[in-house]
């Protein structure tokens, strides 16, 4: 189906053939020899500073204030915008003027990217200036952006914006553009960055090795949830993209290795909400010799480095909130969070008494639940709105971990924790079980499980079982939701506003 092309379409596209017949290349493959940011210009000039006599600037030009034989402008590139001041003369110094009359005036729209050669200087009202000598068309913009316009309100003297590429659909669809309307969203994506930038040298200085695993796997594990499945045709056999990477790096902990970590994506073929894409990128560590009373420690450590690294401080403000990440978080175990806030104890009940708990609650489930279902249900409803501090959540029944090692102290628990802020899950560790009959029964309680219509169910993956016979040593693991704690320190309450292309349905074209 051929797209009916707007007005301003139209007359972009006679203004890309008027170049041509100028013999302006409108997408010429030179390299452009870019000395200076925007950005480090406005921070660094001063009136007579030196090293900025001759400088080269590229981006998007993003405003023109036309007066006659010299002109403003405004240039838009990857660290923000600066004012251009163009004259005639300057750039079309010989008698032929069309760069300037022609081309400058008349061909070049909103959009466009150019190259300029000049000198820095202030204007007189103090604004850091560019004084273009030398002009190049770089790239020729044939569809209109979506400007955002401000106008300043005569009452309050505030600028407001109007007219903003604000929809969310369109914004996350066309990220591009909402990343040249919007400036503020690059930085939640600097951030993203640097968050995992930090992340890295945490680990790297601890001597614990980055490693990379497979995303195609011929038996989905580490985690409870419904995977994407594929099929490999030269092996006639089906494989699935990970939902964890766990069991791959724990073979490497019974392989020799002290500590390794991965950060990649991981894939759910599950419902998508505000906090939740089927795609998403996850941080996974294992070391050895150690427990999960000393990664609650590490991961605050981490958690509490990375804050202060972003943000400058301990405490975030996260919806008109406060929240501080000071250490040391708080720890309750699960059993006694839910006789804290749901006012029930439920320790020892069998599955039809947590039925009861939960009609009793209003909390709606299905009837065809295990028991670590039904508490982790009560748990959601009744004790993660309560959790907006930093908050370990430990001490998990035995039938929602079927990774971890048993409590070794309360029967029926495993040592686990997740980490929940701002209500929501950041981080999930364990004391990792390497006893590899306990490990094989629990494999066959998750088949049992799936046997009964529970599509989260785990499969039995026989070789790390295998691997396990051959020994892993006491260790502690952990996973953190790199989105969701990005989220966490810029403020926004979608899992979207921090992956810059979230999943979306099908685009319907009219």
């Amino acid at each position: 189906m051929q797209n009916t092309l707007s007005e301003q379409e139209l007359i972009r596209r006679e203004s890309l053939q008027k170049l041509r017949e100028l013999n302006i290349d409108p997408y010429p493959a030179a390299l452009y020899p870019v000395s200076h940011l925007a950005a480090d210009i406005k921070t660094s000039y001063e009136d007579g500073a030196e090293g900025f006599e001759e400088v080269c600037l590229a981006g998007r030009l993003m405003m023109r204030r036309i007066m006659g034989k010299a002109s403003f402008a405004e240039l838009l590139d990857s660290s923000g915008r600066i004012q251009l001041y163009i004259s005639r003369d300057d750039i079309s110094p010989d008698e032929d003027k069309s760069l300037y009359n022609t081309v400058f005036k008349k061909l070049l729209d909103i959009g466009d990217f150019i190259g300029v050669k000049g000198f820095v200087f202030t204007t007189r009202v103090g604004e850091t200036t560019v004084h273009v000598k030398e002009l190049t068309v770089l790239s020729k913009s044939i569809k209109p952006l979506p400007i955002v316009k401000t106008r300043i309100d005569e009452e309050t003297g505030q600028e407001v914006t109007y007219d903003a590429f604000t929809d969310p659909e369109l914004r996350y669809r066309q990220r591009y553009l909402d990343l040249v309307v919007n400036p503020n969203v690059k930085q939640h994506f600097t951030i993203r960055s640097q968050v995992i930038r930090e992340m890295r040298k945490f680990f790297d200085d601890r001597g614990w090795m980055e490693v990379e695993t497979p995303v195609l796997q011929p038996v989905h594990g580490g985690a409870a949830a419904r995977p994407f499945t594929t099929h490999h045709n030269a092996l006639d056999m089906p494989l699935f993209m990970r939902i964890a990477n766990e069991l791959y790096l724990k073979r490497l902990i019974v392989g020799g290795y002290d500590g390794v970590y991965e950060i990649g994506k991981m894939f759910r073929n599950e419902g998508m909400d505000r906090t939740h894409n089927p795609e998403f990128t996850a941080l996974e560590i294992y070391v050895a010799y150690k427990d999960y009373f000393w990664m609650m420690e590490m991961v605050e450590q981490l958690i509490n480095a990375i804050c202060r690294q972003v943000t400058g401080g301990e405490n975030i403000e996260v919806g008109g909130e406060q929240i501080s990440l000071a250490m040391p978080f708080r720890r309750l175990p699960m059993l006694q969070g839910i006789e804290e806030y749901a006012g029930v104890n439920i320790k020892g009940m069998d599955i039809e008494a947590l039925l009861q708990v939960c009609q009793d609650l209003d909390i709606e489930v299905d009837p065809k639940y295990g028991k670590g279902k039904l508490i982790d249900a009560i748990f959601a409803a009744k004790v993660e709105p309560h959790l907006l501090q930093p908050t370990y959540i430990t001490d998990y029944p035995i039938e929602l971990s079927p990774l971890a090692k048993k409590h070794r102290t309360e029967e029926g628990l495993v040592e686990r924790y997740e980490l929940f802020i701002n209500r929501q899950e950041i981080a999930n560790a364990y004391s990792e079980l390497n006893d590899p009959i306990d490990q094989r029964e629990r494999f066959e309680d998750q088949l049992k499980l799936a046997a009964e219509g529970d599509d989260e169910a785990m499969a039995m993956d026989l070789d790390f079982v295998r691997a396990l016979e051959y020994g892993m040593p006491p260790t502690s693991g952990l996973g953190i939701g790199i989105d969701r704690l990005v989220m966490l320190l810029t403020n926004q309450t979608s899992i979207q506003e921090v992956i810059f292309f979230p999943q979306m349905k099908k685009e319907v074209r009219i």
